[in-house]
C-alpha cells in the first residue's frame, strides 16, 4: 500500500508534503504521516487529531509527524502513543532520515490543477505574532536555474498555471545575490513562453521592486490577483506587530496597481484582536477592507504561540477576538459580494481545475454549466449568474 500523507496548512507545506510521500514511497514505508502545520494553536491541534483519527482507521500501521508543529513541539507529539517518530523540517526532505535510497526523487506529477513551485522557504522578518520562522529558519532561495526548470517540467506535464510559492516570496534572491522578485519573474515568463499563466501565493508590498511592479501593470502572462499580507489597518497596532508598512502605504500600493490595470483583484491576510487592539484600531482594520478594495480576505483570530514577542503583550479577550474576527468577515463578504454582482455579463478566461470547476485569471471561483469538462483547459467563459 502506498504511504498516506495527510498535509495542514499553507501552499509550501502541500508541496513539501509531495517530496515527503516520495522518500515515504522510495522506502517502502506503509503508514501514516502527519505533515503538520503550527501558524496557530488550533493548527497544532488538527495535527493531534488527526494522529489519533489515523491509528483508528489503522490501528497497526506505524505513524510519523513532520513539518511546523513537529520542528517547534517535538517532544510534546513523541510523548502520544500513536506516533511511532517525528521528524523536524530540517530532516524530512532528507531520504536518510526515511531510510529511503540516498538518490533524491524525481519530484511527483502534481495532481492539483494549479501546479506549485517553491521558490524559497524561511523568512528573516520575525513579525511578533509568526512562530514560522522559528520553525522554518532564516529565508533560503532556490536558484532561477532550478525553478525555470521545474515550471517547465509541469508545462511538460500539462499545467496550464504555476503558483510561486514559499514563507516569503517577497524576500526572494536576497541570499543569493539576485536583485528581487521581479528577476525570477522574468526569467520564468522569457524562458518558458508555452506557460500561459504564472500566479504567485502571499507578497509583501513593502519588498515588491519596481521591475515586479511594472510586470504586474503590463504582463498579460501574470494573473491580475496579488494576495497581500497587510494583517492591520492600523499604524500602532502594524508597528507592534513589527510590519514595515503603513494603513496609507497599502492604500496607496492598491489604488496605483489598479489604476494602471483595472482588472487587478487584491486578497489580503488580516488578524483580528492582535494584543492591546481597541475597538478604535479594530474600525480601522474593518475600514482597509473596503479602501484597498480587498476582494479575497483571510481573517485570522490572533492565536497566543509561545515564544513570540506578542505572547508577551496585554492580550484581547477572546469573546472580543471572535466578535472581531466575525464583523471583519461580514465585511470581506460584503466587498466580495458587491465585486462579483459586477461581474456579471463578464466574459472571463477560466482554467478549468476539474468537471464544472475553473478558476478565472482574477481568482474567482467559476462554476460551469453543461457538460462537465476536461482539467487544465483554459476556456472563455460568461458570468451569467452569482451563487
Amino acid at each position: 500500500m502506498p504511504p498516506e500523507v495527510i498535509s495542514f496548512g499553507c501552499r509550501l507545506n502541500l508541496l513539501d508534503g509531495d517530496e515527503v510521500k516520495a522518500h515515504a514511497e522510495a522506502a517502502g514505508f506503509d503508514g501514516t504521516i502527519i505533515n503538520s502545520c503550527a501558524v496557530t494553536q488550533a493548527a497544532v491541534r488538527e495535527a493531534r487529531r488527526a494522529v489519533r483519527s489515523a491509528a483508528r482507521r489503522h490501528p497497526q500501521k506505524p505513524i510519523w509527524v513532520t513539518g511546523c508543529a513537529a520542528s517547534l513541539e517535538p517532544a510534546a507529539f513523541a510523548a502520544m502513543p500513536q506516533v511511532r517518530r517525528v521528524l523536524p523540517n530540517a530532516a524530512k526532505h532528507d531520504p536518510a532520515a526515511w531510510d529511503a535510497p540516498l538518490a533524491k526523487p524525481q519530484p511527483p506529477r502534481q495532481a492539483r490543477a494549479r501546479a506549485l513551485v517553491q521558490v524559497q522557504t524561511g523568512c528573516d522578518h520575525r513579525c511578533t505574532f509568526c512562530i514560522i520562522p522559528y520553525a522554518r529558519g532564516r529565508a533560503r532561495s532556490q536558484p532561477i536555474a532550478a525553478i525555470v526548470r521545474r515550471v517547465q517540467e509541469l508545462c511538460a506535464q500539462g499545467h496550464k498555471e504555476v503558483v510561486l510559492t514559499g514563507v516569503d516570496i517577497t524576500s526572494w534572491g536576497a541570499d543569493i545575490g539576485e536583485a528581487g522578485l521581479g528577476v525570477l519573474v522574468r526569467a520564468i515568463l522569457r524562458q518558458v513562453p508555452q506557460l500561459p499563466r504564472l500566479r504567485l501565493s502571499s507578497l509583501d508590498a513593502v519588498e515588491l521592486d519596481a521591475q515586479f511592479l511594472d510586470m504586474v501593470m503590463h504582463e498579460p502572462r501574470l494573473m491580475p490577483h496579488l494576495h497581500l499580507s497587510l494583517q492591520a489597518g492600523d499604524d500602532m497596532i502594524l508597528k507592534r506587530m513589527k510590519r514595515r508598512h503603513t494603513r496609507q502605504d497599502a492604500v496607496r500600493f492598491c489604488a496605483r496597481l489598479r489604476a494602471r490595470r483595472p482588472a487587478l483583484t487584491f486578497g489580503a491576510d488580516l488578524i483580528a484582536g492582535f494584543p492591546t487592539e481597541t475597538d478604535a484600531q479594530h474600525a480601522r482594520s474593518l475600514a482597509l477592507i473596503a479602501d484597498c478594495g480587498l476582494v479575497w480576505c483571510h481573517v485570522f483570530p490572533f492565536s497566543l504561540r509561545a515564544g513570540t514577542p506578542a505572547a508577551r503583550m496585554p492580550q484581547v479577550p477572546q469573546k472580543h477576538i471572535r466578535a472581531r474576527a466575525s464583523a471583519l468577515r461580514a465585511e470581506a463578504a460584503r466587498v466580495r459580494q458587491n465585486w462579483l454582482a459586477a461581474q456579471l455579463g463578464s466574459i472571463k478566461a477560466v482554467l478549468v481545475e476539474e468537471g464544472y470547476r475553473a478558476r478565472a485569471e482574477d481568482f474567482a471561483s467559476v462554476r460551469l454549466i453543461g457538460a462537465p469538462q476536461p482539467a487544465q483547459r483554459i476556456l472563455r467563459a460568461r458570468i451569467v449568474g452569482q451563487d
